[in-house]
């Protein structure tokens, strides 16, 4: 909260986080490494489309 003005500018920054943070989390460690770089892949198309 220290660099926030406002506890509603840290819940809608969290917020965004959030959903950005649930794309690119991947557990790494429970996929094959194909299968992760095929996830990756598909997060940053994602991505791009939204931020487009």
């Amino acid at each position: 909260m220290r660099k926030f003005k406002s506890f509603r500018h840290a819940q809608l920054f969290v917020g965004v986080h959030a959903a950005v943070h649930n794309v690119f989390n991947l557990g790494r460690h429970l996929v094959r490494a194909e299968h992760y770089r095929n996830l990756r892949e598909d997060a940053f198309g994602r991505w791009a489309e939204a931020v487009a």
